[in-house]
């Protein structure tokens, strides 16, 4: 039964989460999964379909796209790319990995772009920028025919003048050489959410639940008018 919130108890899901995902989350202490995870898990998180994730900030996304490498190595027997647009993002999740799922091997490239790194190839998750997976994936690594899961954190800087190309590119990359592999894109802030789906092949999850009511107001004269 979901609760007003438009939670869900993690136990009304086990039929819906492969076993060892659902024991490693009840491991991890998780009761209730939020409704972005609910909703991601009904539009297929778990049947290995492109999923376009848009919800807003703190509201779980992060956990769909961690269920998904989940899903890929531990009921795929794959590997996971997890994709962040800045070096210090890579450093931050793949320190909140290695506390999370210590009985993982995780890794993570953010350095030379000509270095190939077959020794990734070691790891269950690895943690890489856009420009150095599409480095990767150009010297054709052979370890990359193994990942089943690749989750694209802050997709919507596809519209970044800068970055945008090569995650453009990545992304048409990973359709062609890894046609097998499911895409999982995260976001807040997404104006054309489905032209992008659509373009993935996704399945497209929203929702506007936050752990914290946003208010809106006018602030004049020392007071707030909510409006």
């Amino acid at each position: 039964m979901a609760t007003a919130s438009g939670e869900k108890p993690l136990s009304a899901l086990k039929d819906k989460i492969p076993s060892k995902v659902y024991d490693l989350l009840e491991r991890r202490g998780f009761t209730v999964l939020r409704p972005s995870q609910v909703k991601s898990i009904d539009a297929g998180l778990f049947e290995d379909k492109n999923l376009l994730v848009c919800t807003p900030t703190a509201s779980g996304k992060t956990l769909v796209g961690e269920l998904g490498a989940l899903n890929a190595i531990l009921h795929d027997r794959g590997k996971a790319v997890y994709i962040v647009p800045l070096r210090a993002l890579a450093s931050e999740k793949y320190r909140q990995f290695k506390k999370d799922y210590p009985n993982l091997k995780i890794g993570m490239s953010t350095g030379d772009l000509d270095e190939a790194q077959t020794n990734l190839g070691h790891n269950d998750v690895i943690i890489v920028t856009s420009e150095k997976f599409d480095s990767l994936l150009r010297h054709r690594v052979d370890w990359v025919k193994r990942v089943k899961s690749v989750i694209v954190d802050e997709i919507h800087l596809l519209n970044d003048p800068k970055r945008g190309p090569t995650l453009e590119i990545v992304l048409t990359l990973i359709r062609t050489i890894l046609p097998q592999a499911q895409v999982i894109g995260l976001s807040a802030t997404i104006g054309n959410r489905r032209d992008l789906a659509a373009w993935l092949n996704a399945e497209l999850v929203e929702d506007s639940w936050r752990p914290v009511k946003l208010e809106k107001g006018v602030y004049h004269d020392g007071r707030i008018e909510f409006l």
